[in-house]
């Protein structure tokens, strides 16, 4: 379940919003006037979110090379793998 709160809760309420998004890796959403306005979380839970999706950004494009045929043999890349590290 979501944990929302009022802007004005972030504002009076701040130290406890911080302590609850350390404890919990989920966003926190803030309304403003009622609506949807943020979404607060550690830096800790962001950096984590923001890695899966750098990670999963890479996967797509690895599936998509794989689904138009823009692949190489193994032993070609295992090749490039050596000599880069070799330098």
């Amino acid at each position: 379940m979501p944990t929302i709160k009022s802007s004005a809760d972030l504002r009076n309420n701040y130290n406890e919003i911080s302590t609850f998004c350390h404890n919990y890796p989920e966003p926190v959403f803030i309304t403003k006037n009622g609506k949807g306005d943020l979404a607060v979380m550690s830096i800790e839970a962001y950096e984590e979110l923001t890695s899966r999706f750098e990670l999963y950004s890479q996967l797509k494009e690895g599936m998509d090379d794989i689904a138009t045929g823009n692949t190489r043999p193994f032993s070609d890349a295992m090749s490039d793998i050596r000599s880069r590290r070799n330098r």
